[in-house]
């Protein structure tokens, strides 16, 4: 987000953006009653944070283990330098892969891999990811609880 957007956000906007944030089903009628403003006025402003960018859309978060995923790793992949955008696109085609994200940090790319179990993601890190042209290394760190 632009400064000029940054700064043009009252106090309104910031409780509108939290509360959709925590639950992006919330009624514009209750943020309205928090706001102490009218519904009308909760629609015109969610209708500006989006056509600014500010909302860039709703989504649900789902539990992994719901679905039988039992394991979630944030996998940190080292790939050679001019391989990283054909792994990262690689890896957007696995329905395992979850979120890919380019990083500055210990790894080149970082990916939110959903796994059924050990075996399974043994098998994700060793037969899938590790065999992508390209890949040099494939760090898993299992996540054992999600705490915010």
């Amino acid at each position: 987000m632009d400064s000029g957007v940054r700064n043009m956000l009252d106090e309104r906007d910031r409780i509108i953006i939290e509360m959709l944030t925590r639950d992006a089903r919330t009624p514009f009628t209750e943020i309205a009653k928090v706001l102490g403003i009218s519904e009308t006025a909760v629609r015109k402003r969610v209708k500006a944070l989006e056509e600014a960018g500010v909302i860039k859309q709703y989504t649900a978060v789902v539990d992994p283990s719901r679905l039988g995923y039992n394991l979630v790793s944030l996998t940190g992949i080292d790939t050679l330098p001019e391989k990283i955008f054909e792994v990262a696109n690689k890896l957007k085609e696995f329905e395992f892969v979850r979120k890919v994200y380019l990083t500055s940090g210990d790894h080149m790319i970082m990916a939110e891999v959903w796994a059924r179990d050990g075996e399974d993601l043994s098998d994700i890190i060793s037969n899938r990811i590790g065999k992508i042209e390209g890949v040099v290394k494939v760090c898993p760190a299992i996540i054992l609880e999600k705490l915010k």
